[in-house]
């Protein structure tokens, strides 16, 4: 029986995602520019040809790769997007980031290593600069409701804790506190109030 256009869609899909998966892993382990797209498409268990049915590039490969991962983070935040986040989107948004870590850390691994490599970040350097001011605009709006006196850096050194703590949990799973240092993140950045208010 002819397959329909839904199953070819999903079966294009999940080779995509084998091809991601598979350029991700040799990327993160051999660097970006040793790895060839016949070493890919070995790994991923098809031809050179039929990869490039899915991506013209190595380039346009890497950037799908990191775009992935930028879009799974953003879309944690502001739910509603309308630009401001409640107290109630903040959490959502913090305990979403901790699922996503948790969900497949294998992949974050590999992520981590990969946009670490600066050829590989001058590459997708766009696709950051895009994403970055809008999440930031956000999380200084939030902090100025608080009534934060100095809601930028407030913003960014949320942002820099978040990092910390997604690089610490990678590297050791096992002995890393994750649930604790969870709720310690709600409580310090969710349930804050003016500091000059408490003097």
């Amino acid at each position: 029986m002819p397959r329909t256009e839904k199953q070819w869609e999903e079966i294009r899909e999940i080779r995509k995602a084998q091809i991601m998966e598979s350029a991700l892993e040799l990327f993160a382990n051999e660097g970006y520019y040793p790895t060839s797209i016949s070493k890919i498409a070995k790994k991923a268990g098809i031809s050179k040809g039929l990869l490039y049915n899915y991506f013209q590039s190595k380039e346009e490969l890497i950037r799908e790769i990191i775009d992935k991962g930028i879009q799974d983070l953003a879309t944690t935040f502001d739910q509603d997007r309308d630009g401001i986040l409640t107290e109630m989107e903040f959490q959502y948004m913090i305990n979403t980031i901790f699922e996503i870590l948790q969900g497949n850390i294998r992949y974050w691994k590999l992520y981590f290593s990969l946009i670490m490599q600066a050829s590989v970040h001058q590459l997708v350097h766009e696709g950051f600069a895009n994403m970055v001011p809008r999440l930031v605009t956000a999380q200084i709006r939030y902090f100025e409701k608080k009534g934060l006196r100095d809601p930028v850096s407030e913003a960014i050194f949320f942002a820099a804790v978040l990092d910390g703590i997604a690089f610490n949990y990678v590297i050791d799973p096992d002995h890393f506190p994750v649930d604790k240092i969870k709720h310690l993140i709600i409580e310090k950045f969710s349930q804050i109030n003016s500091k000059d208010d408490e003097n």
